[in-house]
């Protein structure tokens, strides 16, 4: 698909989203407006055909309200996060593309890329197909071959994508990180996701990526009042709750110990202090005990 293209699609949802609902009047003033217009309306079959391709690659719905004449977007509460990412993403990709000549002044991070099998994990989520790959964990010299896979859902945590399900081999469910399978292909098998998973439920009391059937604990950070608000902006977890002191933030969660967690905590200097749990003061003191005695020796 042209570049050009995909950015008008953008343009068209874009447009009608921050107006909330528009005219064919209005949409046709915003596009004489545009880059991409010669200074004409846009033409009704253009319309269509865009309305059409929108809804077909990004599950976005168009709708129609005959009694104001009015469009807008249909919202799906269940996709809209995604939706969300999506054309975040999609934008942002295209304004790159278009600042090339400002290449030199652009700095972005490099993370691990999952582009190679992403596009093959999620076509087999959407038809149930069974994956089968070769991983190689940071853990181990040599990849595990072989793997037979059912994805139950994929998620993207720190700029990596993952994907969850059942191991079959093992009849148990993992998590894989995406640029560490060496390789993959879709199978012919099918499979159900069972009844019983609720796939939202499943890291809902987790940080991070790490699952583990450890006791949900409530846990109790002082932030000092300057890193108070980077937590403001960036909750750590969808439970956090705050409460403002002078001179620091006591910050509370509900959630399962992790690895991931502790990192995060350290990760802040002594700008953060754990209250509570005693269990993790004593690994985040243990952790921070080892630091040192490498700088001691």
């Amino acid at each position: 698909m042209a570049r050009n293209l995909l950015s008008r699609y953008i343009w068209l949802v874009d447009t009608i989203r921050r107006r909330g609902s528009i005219t064919r009047r209005e949409l046709d003033e915003a596009w004489k407006q545009s880059i991409y217009s010669d200074g004409n309306p846009l033409p009704r079959r253009t319309f269509y055909n865009y309305r059409a391709a929108v809804e077909e690659l990004f599950n976005i719905t168009i709708g129609f309200n005959p009694s104001d004449n009015t469009y807008h977007i249909a919202e799906d509460p269940s996709s809209e996060g995604i939706t969300d990412w999506l054309l975040n993403s999609v934008a942002m990709t295209n304004m790159l593309s278009d600042s090339r000549d400002v290449a030199d002044k652009i700095f972005l991070e490099e993370v691990p890329s999952a582009r190679e099998h992403l596009p093959s994990m999620v076509s087999a989520l959407k038809e149930g197909r069974t994956v089968e790959m070769d991983y190689q964990p940071y853990t181990r010299q040599n990849p595990s071959r072989g793997i037979v896979l059912h994805p139950y859902f994929l998620k993207i945590f720190r700029q990596r994508w993952y994907v969850t399900g059942l191991n079959v081999a093992d009849d148990r469910v993992k998590t894989y990180a995406l640029d560490r399978i060496v390789s993959m292909r879709v199978t012919g098998d099918t499979y159900t996701i069972p009844d019983y998973f609720d796939a939202p439920a499943y890291f809902r009391d987790s940080f991070g990526i790490i699952f583990n059937r450890g006791e949900v604990k409530e846990v109790i950070l002082r932030v000092d009042a300057r890193q108070a608000k980077y937590f403001r902006a960036l909750p750590l977890h969808h439970s956090q709750q705050e409460t403002v002191s002078d001179g620091y933030s006591l910050f509370s969660y509900r959630l399962k110990l992790s690895d991931d967690f502790v990192q995060e905590i350290l990760s802040h200097g002594p700008s953060v202090t754990v209250v509570r749990p005693a269990e993790l003061r004593a690994i985040v003191t243990t952790s921070l005990r080892a630091t040192l005695d490498n700088y001691e020796t």
